[in-house]
């Protein structure tokens, strides 16, 4: 995992590592308060010789004094000690339970001899160091004493050196250090945390995930709009020419998106389109009613066709009439121009609903009938397909190999990467052409935030250019229905059919900022060989291929 791969895990998972930080902070401060504490005094004193007359008696001496204070170190840790200080200070502990209290030391190559006394009491750890020191010279005294020729006096003996002083603050626990074991242990357990769930988390949260993993470009990315969170519909009217649905954000992520598709493939543009998803409830409906009416707002033509014929619902999106559509086209008791509804905002823009619901939809969507249908659409305006999801019915599959390009919809933070891998797989089966991905509801603040809020900046330039008026004698679009050269209010020549009047300058520095690279990049692509490709993923990106020589690309065998 690289470094910028840890730094979105915890972008990720902050809340998670914060929580758990602050508990494990919080439980040390508890351990902390709950533990005794312990006050250390420390006292001291030397060792001395006798014969101190001339210089080699005093070097004698010395020498004398720090082999002396060594052997008195372990006389500093006897009971015989323990026991004279607790008859001298009257305490109650046993002689044992005191002697592991204290600590002797000896410097190197020193006389001095250290006593250090630990206690619950700051004013017993200082009696104690103390009293051991005198009761230690006394005992040495004894014992050098009974050593010594009768009537002479020891030649060595400890000397206090300093009394001790009063602690004032304990030396366990350390609250510095307990504060700072604690932060630690949870940010490395945080840490751990956010990595376990990262890596049993499949779900998708951001374009760079789908392009890393799949080797596909992901043409747009939609932000999460609250207005959409009770049921699909198209967000703004649209009636006023050049201007796009929905909110700011919603609004330029959608410009964004036909822009994008302006550029897939400049030969031979896709005239169809097959919108689906992998599973129901990833906005794909949703993605298909804003698409198309952004792309009517801009000045083409554009049919949506709702192939969904099990649950339909573009008919509920635009308020249009539910009882005949497309079913009634291929059974043959209607004509297209009978069942074709505008859309009381946009004239540009026609629905197909799905019609009655037939017992045998994918039969209906695979018929030849189907194919005539479509192309015959195509052939007035850029189509639209809401298609039923992959996984659970095949009819997207079906549809697939008619449409000119597939789009699929998946949802941040909800379609796994296992649902979008077995979706883009039914699609290779049948040798569909996937043009891309889209990704829905991204999250407009934390990880996978697009900088949204960018737009809003922007928002009177953006209003008072889409309601400037085309210069006189310019034609501000083209045929409907054709891909021929128009001319835009700003002089431009707008050769895509999915290219709006006015906006060809705009297209182009989007183009550029927006990095449609990966729109049309082929399967030279190098995110297909990066190294986190998941093993149930081939190291190429397989839905994606070289052109067919056709002037367009298709789907590889399976």
């Amino acid at each position: 995992m690289s470094g910028n791969d840890l730094l979105s895990v915890v972008r990720s998972h902050w809340l998670g590592i914060l929580v758990i930080t602050v508990l494990m902070t919080g439980g040390s401060l508890g351990w902390y308060a709950l533990q005794p504490k312990v006050y250390a005094a420390e006292s001291s004193g030397i060792v001395v010789a006798a014969g101190a007359e001339n210089l080699g008696l005093s070097l004698a001496g010395d020498s004398l004094a720090k082999s002396k204070a060594k052997g008195y170190q372990s006389v500093g840790e006897s009971i015989l000690v323990a026991e004279s200080v607790i008859r001298t200070l009257g305490l109650k502990e046993s002689a044992p339970d005191i002697t592991r209290s204290i600590s002797v030391s000896v410097p190197l190559d020193s006389v001095e001899i250290r006593i250090t006394a630990r206690s619950s009491d700051a004013q017993t750890a200082q009696n104690v160091a103390d009293a051991w020191v005198a009761a230690l010279a006394s005992q040495v005294y004894e014992l050098d004493k009974g050593n010594a020729s009768p009537g002479t006096e020891p030649v060595t003996k400890i000397v206090p050196l300093a009394k001790a002083t009063l602690p004032s603050a304990p030396v366990s626990p350390l609250l510095t250090a307990t504060i700072g074991i604690g932060l630690a242990g949870g940010l490395l357990v945080g840490l751990g945390y956010a990595l376990a769930r990262n890596h049993f988390d499949r779900r998708i949260r951001a374009a760079s995930e789908i392009e890393r993993l799949f080797g596909l470009a992901v043409v747009g990315t939609l932000p999460l709009d609250k207005r959409l969170s009770e049921k699909s519909s198209v967000l703004e009217s649209t009636s006023v020419v050049h201007r796009v649905p929905g909110g700011h954000a919603m609004a330029e992520a959608l410009r964004e998106l036909r822009t994008n598709l302006n550029f897939i493939d400049v030969d031979n543009p896709p005239r169809i389109l097959l919108i689906t998803s992998s599973l129901p409830s990833e906005g794909k409906s949703t993605v298909t009613s804003n698409l198309a009416a952004t792309i009517a707002a801009a000045g083409r033509d554009v049919i949506v066709v709702d192939a969904d014929l099990r649950r339909p619902t573009v008919h509920q999106v635009f308020d249009v009439l539910p009882d005949v559509g497309v079913t009634d086209i291929l059974s043959g008791r209607a004509s297209i121009d009978d069942v074709l509804q505008e859309w009381g905002p946009n004239p540009r823009l026609r629905i197909l609903t799905a019609g009655r619901i037939p017992p045998n939809p994918s039969e209906l969507l695979g018929s030849r009938a189907m194919e005539h249908l479509l192309k015959d659409l195509a052939q007035r305006a850029i189509v639209l397909i809401d298609a039923p999801p992959l996984l659970p019915v095949t009819d997207a599959a079906v549809l697939s190999r008619v449409a000119d390009g597939t789009l699929v919809v998946a949802r941040a933070r909800k379609t796994t990467r296992d649902t979008l891998y077995r979706a883009l797989s039914n699609l290779t089966r049948v040798q569909g052409r996937v043009l891309g991905v889209i990704l829905n509801c991204v999250a407009t603040k934390g990880q996978g935030d697009l900088n949204y809020g960018y737009y809003g900046a922007y928002v009177s330039a953006d209003e008072s250019r889409d309601t400037i008026p085309p210069r006189s004698g310019m034609n501000p679009t083209s045929q409907p229905g054709h891909a021929g050269v128009s001319v835009d209010g700003n002089g431009f020549e707008a050769h895509s059919p999915w290219q709006e009047p006015a906006k060809a300058a705009e297209i182009t520095s989007q183009a550029m900022l927006s990095g449609l690279g990966h729109a049309i990049a082929g399967p030279s692509n190098s995110l297909t060989n990066s190294s986190d490709t998941p093993s149930f993923l081939a190291p190429e990106s397989q839905w994606r291929s070289p052109s067919d020589g056709r002037g367009r690309r298709s789907a590889p065998p399976s």
